[in-house]
């Protein structure tokens, strides 16, 4: 599977206060031996943690730049390649990118760039030459050609040069309601800064290199500037707050998913995403006047072992959409690629097993999430409490912060679920060490589902619920051996503490069907990806949804809803695949895509288009 040719090749230590931790109890067969070194025992069978370094992190590639007479010098450590670099026109454009103009080898990962004479008249389009401030953007390409990192740096002076703090992630617009949103951005150094917006000055209290802002006390559906103040070095963009909820008027907003790196070189494979798709559906969306975008799981390559290696692929994915979220918001699920956790290997060498990351609040691919990004908190806590909890009073499980929620927007209520965790990738051949399934959502992130639904069809002003996690109920084309399906097969269901869950996996998808349409009549449409493909299907009673000679009891639908798949933001393709309910999937298609829906009233229609290409590959309404 591409899994195991990713973790042999990015696959690093997994580090030595995890490895000086308690393993949580829901696990089975790991342990540390002798010399502190954590196995997987199976059977007679020992196998051990990978333990290779990291390949990259954001502190190497940010080359540790300093000022010097004549420009800047930088210092990637061990990176063999070349560097790409020019101005960032910051404040003369409305989405700010490097117009690379020079590119120059590494010398034992060294480099000194002359920005005196590089970038004098008639070169000079930021006029840093009168100002004494420009930001320089690079790009570092590897030995073999592909673009691992996108990097900024901050400049002061005419000669001699002095490097300051720069802003090398963001700045974000998050969490927009009617009445507040969050700004946060990343920057070189630790720093204080501020954020300015309707009339206010919002401080970074502390030095740091995260900063989180809330704005407060907005007026609906009204369009803000905000400035973003780092050291003298100014950006300024803006946002629109959301209407009051229950206004009902029109808007749009867009749904994608699985923008993992491709095959076919230059930004299509910076590592870890897919760029080239990614941004062109940023801009897409923001074109289409969309309010928000919801991406739902597989942005990365991911499947490592080192999470500070999973932030410079999260940095990579950012940055991609990076001029247009200084706009609008973007709401993100976790999907299988980004899995994070060692990886256990035979003595030849040989993959065979990994499981989710611990300490969970340090080490998990929950945790790096949400150190990445910035969603809504009011989720469940964990699978911790649940009667499978081996110790109910100890943390055994990892959180579901920012990594479950659901937010609105007017009429509109989105429901994000992770599908993906407590990800163990090999649990579904191998059960030993325990850990979560791949498609199986949990006890108590379902509980957490039917009390989130009946809370919002009690909520006279919400019109519409979409229902979003990275897999397919009813898989299409490329995981059909998986997703809420596992060809048919009702035994798959993750195991804790060595012993099988309760419900298996059809089951499961038969309970969460039930809460969506028989216990709702506000849901339209479950939102899902990991299937590199676009199509759509109409869940109805009448369409075929068991294996044969399948015995549990079987649910009846009072309703149709929905699925509408989308997980072709620049990923690998799936073709279709000959399923029990193929008759009733439509329009799929192998071309990327993004579907932008249109909200008006009672109405949702949906239209879906290459952002590639641009042209319209579906166009349907789904409610009246």
């Amino acid at each position: 599977m591409k899994f195991i040719l990713s973790l042999l090749l990015v696959a690093s230590i997994f580090n030595i206060e995890a490895q000086n931790s308690k393993i949580p109890a829901s696990f089975s067969n790991i342990k540390y031996d002798n010399e502190g070194r954590l196995t997987f025992k199976d059977g007679e069978n020992i196998y051990y943690a990978e333990t290779a370094p990291a390949n990259y992190s954001i502190t190497q590639l940010l080359g540790q730049p300093i000022g010097t007479k004549t420009g800047i010098f930088f210092d990637f450590g061990n990176f063999k390649g070349t560097i790409t670099y020019g101005l960032i026109p910051y404040g003369k454009a409305p989405h700010p990118l490097p117009v690379f103009r020079f590119q120059l080898p590494l010398v034992d990962g060294k480099v000194a760039i002359n920005i005196k004479d590089n970038f004098k008249y008639p070169y000079d389009f930021v006029g840093w030459s009168e100002s004494g401030q420009c930001v320089l953007g690079y790009r570092l390409i590897n030995e073999t050609g592909m673009i691992v990192f996108d990097g900024e740096v901050a400049i002061s002076g005419t000669g001699p040069f002095t490097t300051v703090p720069v802003i090398y992630e963001g700045p974000f617009v998050n969490i927009v309601t009617d009445s507040t949103a969050v700004i946060s951005f990343n920057t070189s150094e630790p720093s204080k800064a501020t954020v300015e917006s309707n009339g206010l000055v919002y401080p970074s209290n502390k030095m740091t290199n995260y900063h989180e802002v809330k704005l407060i006390n907005l007026s609906p559906d009204t369009q803000y500037d905000y400035t973003v103040d780092v050291e003298g070095f100014k950006q300024t963009y803006h946002f629109n707050t959301a209407p009051k909820s229950g206004t009902r008027k029109a808007f749009n907003f867009a749904y994608t998913s699985d923008s993992r790196h491709a095959t076919g070189g230059g930004e299509r494979k910076i590592y870890g995403a897919n760029s080239y798709i990614i941004k062109k559906m940023a801009a897409v969306a923001h074109h289409e006047k969309a309010q928000f975008v919801q991406f739902t799981g597989d942005m990365i390559n991911g499947y490592l072992t080192h999470k500070e290696e999973q932030h410079v692929q999260y940095t990579n994915w950012k940055k991609a959409v990076e001029p247009f979220w200084h706009y609008i918001p973007f709401y993100v699920g976790q999907g299988n690629h980004e899995a994070l956790g060692p990886a256990f290997f035979n003595v030849e060498g040989k993959y065979m097993a990994s499981i989710d990351g611990f300490p969970y609040e340090t080490h998990s691919a929950e945790q790096a999430m949400k150190e990445a990004f910035v969603n809504p908190e009011n989720g469940p806590i964990s699978e911790d409490g649940s009667k499978y909890d081996p110790r109910p009073r100890k943390v055994d499980f990892p959180s579901y912060s920012e990594n479950v929620f659901y937010y609105t927007y007017d009429n509109v209520a989105m429901i994000v679920l992770n599908s993906d965790y407590w990800y163990t990738p090999s649990l579904s051949r191998n059960t030993a060490t325990s850990g979560g399934l791949h498609g199986y959502l949990m006890d108590n992130q379902m509980a957490w589902l039917k009390a989130s639904i009946l809370n919002l069809e009690n909520d006279s002003n919400i019109d519409h619920i979409f229902v979003t996690q990275h897999t397919p109920a009813f898989p299409n084309g490329g995981h059909s051996r998986d997703d809420m399906w596992y060809s048919g097969n009702n035994d798959k269901r993750p195991y804790i503490d060595g012993k099988p869950v309760d419900k298996g996996i059809l089951e499961r998808r038969d309970e969460y069907l039930d809460i969506l349409v028989n216990q709702s009549t506000k849901v339209i449409a479950i939102l899902t990806g990991d299937e590199h493909n676009y199509n759509y299907l109409k869940i109805t009673e009448e369409m075929p949804r068991y294996p044969e000679n399948y015995e549990p009891e079987k649910i009846v639908l009072s309703r149709p809803i929905y699925q509408i798949n989308n997980g072709a933001c620049g990923a690998p393709y799936y073709a279709q695949e000959v399923l029990p309910w193929s008759a009733h999937t439509k329009s799929f298609s192998v071309e990327n895509a993004v579907c932008i829906f249109t909200v008006d009233g009672s109405s949702i229609k949906m239209k879906v288009i290459n952002p590639d290409t641009l042209n319209e590959i579906d166009n349907l309404e789904l409610r009246k």
